[in-house]
């Protein structure tokens, strides 16, 4: 078993929504670690994606090693654009990771139907939607010896309940899960595998308690931590290479233990507050 080559994305073509910052810059530095071609990314913010491409650099041929495209993907014109824009660039893609989201927090009361469309259309109807018009470029990434792999980011919110009046936020990321089930039943029949990675506390924009405060978030984490660049890379490594071609439909949580190995307050204390 040669374990290079289980894990390498060698050669391989991929689009990361949402890419310039936050969990989708650390997806795009684990594909090009492990060896991915031409990584594509996607922003509404220029400035901010020109920034993230000149990061990264050339290649030996001096060619840009991340490509961006400037997108709106809240808007169905705005998804048809990048998937055309892709469609005159390349014959095919081989890795689709749809990580552009949105969150919206308002009191009960006073939550407004604006924060909601919002929310659900960018992290629940755009990436259903982008998946579907990349289907053809998909379809021939699928023919190159490998699947081709569609990554929905989710979130631990869509797993538990947090505290925050996150209501559309929490609603949505449980839809995505159970829509990478759905999808991943319909384009395994193409080999397109699709699954969905549940990320926990990382430092980003939409995390900013985890971002401005690692350790205050780290105190209610198991692994007593928050998570790194290298913890998110990973999870995409495995999941888009030949590792996790036999993983379908399912979702891979990454957040040291906030889901699954969490114990509430009376645990914790050895005497079981007897």
């Amino acid at each position: 078993m040669d374990i290079q080559s289980l894990f390498s994305l060698e050669g391989r073509i991929a689009l990361v929504t949402g890419g310039s910052r936050g969990i989708g810059k650390m997806f795009v530095e684990g594909l090009l670690a492990a060896g991915c071609a031409r990584v594509y990314i996607s922003a509404r913010k220029i400035e901010q994606m020109q920034a993230t491409i000149d990061e990264f650099g050339a290649d030996a041929q001096g060619n840009p090693r991340v490509i961006g495209i400037p997108a709106d993907l809240s808007q169905m014109d705005g998804i048809v654009s990048l998937a055309n824009e892709m469609k005159a660039r390349e014959s095919r893609l081989d890795i689709l990771i749809n990580n552009a989201g949105a969150a919206w927090g308002q009191p009960y009361l006073e939550f407004s139907e604006a924060g909601w469309h919002r929310t659900m259309d960018l992290n629940v109807k755009t990436p259903f939607f982008l998946t579907q018009k990349l289907h053809d470029l998909l379809v021939e990434g699928g023919k190159q010896g490998h699947p081709a792999k569609v990554i929905h980011v989710s979130s631990i919110d869509g797993l538990r309940i947090n505290p925050w009046e996150t209501y559309a936020y929490q609603a949505s990321k449980a839809g995505v899960i159970q829509l990478t089930r759905r999808m991943a039943a319909r384009l395994i029949q193409d080999n397109i595998v699709v699954t969905s990675i549940a990320p926990g506390a990382f430092p980003s924009e939409m995390n900013r308690a985890a971002k401005n405060a690692p350790e205050t978030s780290a105190a209610g984490i198991p692994a007593k931590r928050i998570g790194t660049p290298e913890d998110m890379a990973a999870a995409a490594i495995y999941l888009c290479s030949r590792a996790g071609d036999y993983v379908v439909g399912e979702t891979l949580t990454v957040d040291g233990g906030v889901v699954n190995a969490h114990l509430p307050s009376h645990f914790a204390d050895p005497s079981g507050g007897h």
